[in-house]
């Protein structure tokens, strides 16, 4: 099982693999066919309130809180189960996200969580 991280503004590629969008709300400006989604695993993404909480303060100095906050809610998050087992079932699992910051972001703490709990990650 091997997972990486895309912006589904990109274009899909074939070494994509599965591609799942792991946000909770729909991309702006994307097509359902534009995206070619396998998958929107929305209940991945962060809680509706600690969502709304990051995107309003937009304070990146914040991120770590964030971060933290978000990998407690992973650790009771059943839906993570449901991704690991879609990575089990899949040889590349894309995470895709619409964020612009390809850094900071929920994707990146979400990567590292899976790697955490025994998942490959590639670039």
């Amino acid at each position: 099982m091997a997972f990486a991280m895309k912006r589904v503004y990109d274009a899909p590629e074939a070494s994509d693999g599965y591609r799942v969008l792991v946000d909770r709300l729909w991309p702006r400006g994307v097509s359902k066919e534009r995206a070619e989604l396998d998958e929107w695993a929305k209940d991945v993404a962060p809680s509706p309130e600690l969502r709304t909480e990051w995107h309003h303060s937009g304070d990146a100095a914040r991120f770590d809180e964030f971060a933290a906050r978000y990998r407690d809610e992973l650790d009771t998050n059943p839906a993570v189960e449901a991704l690991l087992g879609t990575g089990r079932a899949h040889d590349r699992v894309t995470l895709l996200f619409g964020a612009r910051d390809e850094r900071v972001n929920h994707v990146t703490v979400l990567v590292d969580w899976l790697a955490a709990h025994g998942a490959t990650v590639e670039p």
